[in-house]
């Protein structure tokens, strides 16, 4: 019934895609279906599963999680998968609903932001709502592992015994990197342990390793947002008053109004480009979670202590 569904819906929408949608939903060799909204969650189930499960990322590399969108295609695999893995806490924006509709189908559901000590924003727009950006933390990454690979473990298809080994592979990997990334900030001083951003994705980070998050060129929590001109006149003091050396600007958002806010501060500021939001392809900078932070560990230190 549920191939025979997928089928359907899929000639419904094009013939020409049919086949191809009919075998990415419902691999050839009785695999289990685990669809995953963004790319660094997709990384990180990909990484517990491997080849047991087929992996769907719905969200393409270099994409903004705030702004991506979904096809018709992908939103007849989402609700015929195995399971559907999620962020949460407001971060899909323009793929809620998709969410919210698969789940209404009983498709089994997983929210990472449920399962983690959520932090809120505390000012601009979004003051005292859910921060969704919690893998900047590898510690709260952890948690969401742990709960994972639960949940992971009840499906059918996948061998207990692997996952276990594959999970506590991949928690050592997070501690490893949750220890280097100490040991690089530490080389930071104190002064200057102050963060400025595209916008608001650094409060888990901060929290963890000790570092002010002195405000973002964009109010609140989304890119969909936008500064008004006393947001900006207020961000550049708050520079010129810390002398903080280097604002970041997330690869897949335009760095325009960062770079504007650099000219903008009496003092000279660079503007160095992190990954934060999104992972890139293969060849790129950051072509998994873990590569992420450390490229995005270095940068941070390197900018912050020069």
């Amino acid at each position: 019934m549920r191939t025979t569904r997928i089928i359907l819906a899929a000639i419904a929408v094009t013939a020409l895609t049919g086949a191809a949608l009919t075998a990415c939903a419902t691999p050839p060799d009785g695999r289990p279906v685990v669809v995953v909204s963004t790319n660094i969650l997709g990384d990180v189930v990909d990484e517990l599963v491997g080849e047991q499960a087929e992996v769907v990322t719905l969200m393409k590399p270099n994409a903004d999680p705030h702004s991506f969108e979904i096809s018709a295609q992908q939103a007849i695999i989402l609700r015929e998968a195995d399971l559907l893995v999620s962020n949460g806490l407001g971060l899909e924006e323009r793929l809620q609903q998709h969410l919210d509709a698969a789940r209404e189908t009983d498709v089994a559901s997983f929210v990472a932001g449920e399962v983690i000590d959520v932090l809120d924003y505390s000012e601009g727009d979004a003051a005292g709502m859910p921060d969704p950006h919690f893998w900047t933390d590898p510690a709260r990454m952890t948690d969401v592992v742990d709960a994972l690979a639960v949940t992971l473990g009840e499906i059918d298809g996948i061998d207990p015994h692997s996952l276990e080994t594959a999970v506590a592979d991949y928690r050592s990997e997070l501690e490893g990197l949750d220890a280097e990334m100490v040991a690089s900030f530490e080389g930071i001083p104190d002064e200057r342990r102050a963060l400025v951003s595209n916008h608001h994705v650094f409060g888990y980070l901060a929290q963890r390793f000790d570092f002010d998050v002195i405000g973002a060129v964009i109010p609140g929590g989304t890119t969909l947002a936008a500064p008004s001109a006393s947001d900006l006149a207020d961000l550049v003091h708050a520079i010129e008053e810390t002398g903080v050396p280097t604002i970041f600007a997330e690869s897949s958002s335009p760095d325009r109004l960062v770079q504007a806010l650099a000219r903008e501060a009496d003092i000279h500021v660079d503007v160095v480009e992190l990954y934060t939001e999104s992972l890139t392809e293969a060849h790129g900078g950051a072509p998994d979670y873990l590569t992420m932070m450390r490229v995005n560990t270095e940068r941070i230190t390197t900018g912050l202590s020069s």
